[in-house]
């Protein structure tokens, strides 16, 4: 296979970047999320459950959020995807929910947008410590508690979703509140469909 642009060679063929870090790196992605899997299995961790969307495709997850006791969002399941970027776990996986959600750290399309979840190193509006973002030590169950801890006390000073952050500052009992009542109702119905 021959690539336009500047390219690695390994035994007569050529790869691009993004193809040289899948490949040189791939059997330690494997292990990487084999082990966390593993990890989740053994000592499964209250609030969540995560695996593997196909065992053929180790880069995308399904997880499932149970709503977090004495919150908005008690007694929800939230479905979301984290998807992997083939470079983990130098960089942060992506997370999406699926489930409908209401919350100002989560953009009305389901992208989650929490600083554990964010690029590494410095942040260029300096709201993020480069200690808060994303670091390769990181897990699915670190992300999961992030998220859940998310859900249990949003940041609306930096919302993904402008609407449920104002909501959510000048009256988290009443229109924040309904919306997100009905989201739980919908995610149950989802869930025992």
């Amino acid at each position: 296979m021959l690539v336009s642009g500047p390219g690695l060679v390994s035994d007569g063929r050529v790869f691009s970047m993004v193809e040289w870090i899948f490949f040189s790196h791939k059997a330690e992605i494997c292990a990487l999320a084999l082990k966390c899997k593993q990890e989740l299995n053994k000592n499964p961790v209250e609030g969540f459950s995560a695996g593997l969307i196909d065992d053929e495709d180790i880069y995308k997850w399904e997880v499932v959020i149970i709503g977090p006791q004495d919150t908005l969002f008690e007694g929800g399941f939230f479905k979301a995807y984290l998807t992997f970027p083939y470079d983990y776990p130098l960089r942060p996986p992506k997370m999406k929910f699926i489930t409908e959600i209401w919350h100002p750290n989560v953009a009305k399309n389901g992208d989650v947008c929490i600083s554990i979840l964010h690029e590494p190193g410095e942040d260029k509006f300096g709201y993020e410590k480069p200690e808060e973002r994303w670091l390769p030590i990181h897990t699915v169950e670190t992300i999961m508690i992030s998220v859940i801890s998310m859900l249990a006390d949003p940041n609306s000073d930096s919302p993904a979703n402008v609407d449920a952050a104002k909501e959510w500052r000048e009256d988290p009992n009443g229109e924040f509140k309904r919306k997100v009542a009905r989201c739980v109702r919908k995610s149950q119905e989802m869930a025992f469909d």
